[in-house]
C-alpha cells in the first residue's frame, strides 16, 4: 500500500507544479512603452501557436504561425504618440528600424519575465504540495522537492525551446470580431505604403498605424476596384443571411450553388429575400437544389444561369454567356440538381462520371471558352477535365471559375486561370450536413476591367458563427507592375 501512495504523493507534486506554472502563464502581463506608443504583451495557452498582433483601435490583427508552442503571443496595441502619429500623418518617414529593434526587445524582456515567473510559481506551488502531502507513508521530502524542482525546470526549459516566435514572419492571417474584415484590409492597403515589403508593415501594425500588407507596395491598390462577393453552401441557415448582406453591401453576390437542402416550394419560400442581397444575385444549382427552386429565384429576379443558358422568369433560356458588373459570366446546373418530378429525391454521387466531366468539358470548350471571364459551377471535381486542358493550352485571358460544394474556402490560381471557393455560407447549414464544426465562409474578389478583365486579390473570409469572430487572408492574383515592367523590357 506505502507504493501506491508514495507514486501518488510525486504525482500530486507534479501536477501542482504544472498548474503553478499555467496560473503564471495565463496571469502575467507587462506593458512595455516604444517610442511610438505602448504595447501591452501577453499568452493565451490552449491555441495553434502563433504570435498575435492586435489593434483594439480599430478591432483587427494579424496573426503569423511562428510559434512551436500551443499558445498565441499577444502583442496589443494599447496607445499611440500622438506627435509620431501627426508626423506620420503628415508623410514624414518612420524609423521602422528603431520600432522594430524596442519591440524585439519588449518581447524578449517579457519571456525572460514570464519563464521566470513561471518557474518560480510552479516551484513554489509544487513545494508548498510537497510539505501538504508529507506522511510517514509518503516519500522523503527530498524525492517530492526534487519532483517539484525538476518539473518547474523542464517547464522553463519547454517556455525556452518552444515560445520565441521562430522563422520568417510572413504570411498574415487577418482576424476581426464581426464580418468587416475586408474592410480591414483595404484601410491597410489605403494607408501611405514605403517601398520596402512586408517586415516594415509588421513594424507598422506594431505601433498602430494599420499598414499591414502582405505583397510589396508597387503593386496597383485594390480599393475603389469593383468587387464581387463568393458565397455558396447556405443550406437553409436563414440566420446566416445577413452576414451575407452585410459583406455584399450592394455589389454582385455570386453564388454557387446549395441554397437550400432540398430545393422545395418551402425552403424557398423561408430564404425568398437572398435575392435581394446581391447587386444582382447570379446563381447556379448545387446538389441539395432544384428545377423548382432554381426556376423561383429567376421569377424572384436572380440572374440563373444553366448550360442552356440563363432561365428567364416564366420558364425558358436566354443567352448562355450573360454581362454582369462588367464581366461576362456563364454557368453550369449541377447533374446532382433535384426534380419536383420526382419528389426531389437525392441521387448524388460522390464524384462526377466521366461522361459527366466530359459534358461539362464540351460545353466548356464549345460554348463559353473564349467567351466567359467568369465560370460559376457548384462541383469542382465536375471540371478536372477542363483544368486539364487549360494547364497544357493556357487560354489568352484571365478565366476565374467559381465553385462551392466543399464547404471549405480555398483560392487556386493556375497561371491565367484561378478556381475560388468561399466555403460556407451556412456554416454547414441546418441539416448538420459537416462532419465537423464548419466556420461561415465568403470571399470576395477585386478585379479590374480596364483593359479586359483582370482579377487583383480575393480575400476569403471565415467567421465563427459562434463567437462572431473572423479571420482573413488576402490573396494577390496580379504581379507587381515592376515584375511586370521588368519583364515586357
Amino acid at each position: 500500500m506505502a507504493g501506491p501512495l508514495r507514486a501518488l504523493a510525486v504525482l500530486a507534486v507534479v501536477v501542482a507544479t504544472l498548474a503553478g506554472g499555467y496560473l503564471a502563464v495565463v496571469s502575467v502581463r507587462q506593458e512595455e512603452t516604444l517610442s511610438v506608443g505602448s504595447i501591452r504583451l501577453s499568452v493565451s495557452p490552449g491555441h495553434k501557436g502563433a504570435l498575435d498582433v492586435y489593434v483594439p483601435l480599430v478591432d483587427w490583427g494579424a496573426r503569423f504561425e511562428s510559434i512551436r508552442l500551443p499558445a498565441r503571443l499577444r502583442v496589443d496595441l494599447r496607445t499611440v504618440d500622438r506627435e509620431a502619429l501627426q508626423k506620420v500623418a503628415q508623410g514624414a518617414p518612420l524609423d521602422v528600424s528603431t520600432v522594430r529593434t524596442e519591440a524585439r526587445d519588449a518581447i524578449a524582456r517579457f519571456l525572460r519575465r514570464l519563464i521566470a515567473v513561471v518557474v518560480v510559481a510552479g516551484f513554489a506551488l509544487g513545494l508548498l504540495t510537497a510539505f501538504a502531502v508529507r506522511h510517514h507513508h509518503s516519500p522523503r521530502l527530498r524525492w517530492t522537492v526534487g519532483a517539484a524542482a525538476t518539473t518547474a525546470l523542464a517547464m522553463g526549459v519547454a517556455l525556452v525551446v518552444l515560445l520565441p516566435p521562430r522563422g520568417e514572419l510572413a504570411k498574415p492571417e487577418y482576424y476581426a470580431y464581426g464580418a468587416d474584415i475586408p474592410r480591414a484590409l483595404d484601410a491597410a492597403a489605403t494607408v501611405q505604403r514605403s517601398a520596402r515589403a512586408l517586415e516594415q508593415e509588421l513594424d507598422a501594425q506594431l505601433v498602430g498605424l494599420a499598414r499591414l500588407v502582405t505583397q510589396p507596395a508597387d503593386r496597383r491598390p485594390v480599393e475603389g476596384r469593383p468587387r464581387i462577393t463568393i458565397a455558396s453552401d447556405l443550406h437553409n441557415n436563414a440566420l446566416a443571411l445577413p452576414v451575407l448582406e452585410r459583406a455584399a453591401g450592394n455589389g454582385p453576390v455570386f453564388f454557387p450553388g446549395d441554397l437550400t437542402d432540398r430545393g422545395t416550394p418551402a425552403e424557398i419560400a423561408l430564404l425568398a429575400s437572398v435575392t435581394q442581397l446581391g447587386g444582382p444575385f447570379v446563381f447556379v444549382t448545387g446538389n441539395h437544389d432544384s428545377d423548382t427552386s432554381a426556376q423561383a429565384l429567376a421569377d424572384a429576379g436572380a440572374i440563373v444561369l444553366t448550360q442552356f443558358g440563363r432561365l428567364k422568369p416564366g420558364g425558358g433560356f436566354g443567352p448562355i454567356v450573360t454581362e454582369v458588373a462588367d464581366l461576362r459570366v456563364a454557368g453550369y446546373a449541377d447533374p446532382y440538381q433535384r426534380r419536383a418530378a420526382d419528389a426531389y429525391a437525392d441521387h448524388f454521387q460522390p464524384e462526377p462520371s466521366p461522361v459527366q466531366r466530359q459534358s461539362f468539358a464540351r460545353w466548356f470548350h464549345d460554348q463559353v471558352e473564349g467567351k466567359a471571364d467568369v465560370v460559376l459551377v457548384h462541383e469542382p471535381a465536375l471540371i478536372a477535365d477542363v483544368l486539364g486542358s487549360l494547364r497544357e493550352s493556357p487560354p489568352p485571358r484571365p478565366l476565374l471559375f467559381v465553385v462551392g460544394h466543399t464547404h471549405t474556402a480555398s483560392m487556386d490560381p493556375q497561371g491565367p486561370v484561378t478556381v475560388v471557393n468561399g466555403g460556407s455560407i451556412g456554416a454547414g447549414g441546418t441539416g448538420n450536413l459537416a462532419d465537423t464544426p464548419t466556420d461561415l465562409g465568403l470571399a470576395r474578389l477585386s478585379y479590374d476591367t480596364t483593359d479586359g478583365f483582370e482579377p487583383l486579390a480575393v480575400d476569403l473570409v471565415e467567421i465563427d458563427p459562434g463567437s462572431g469572430a473572423a479571420t482573413a487572408r488576402r490573396e494577390r492574383l496580379d504581379q507587381p507592375e515592376a515584375e511586370n515592367s521588368s519583364a515586357t523590357s
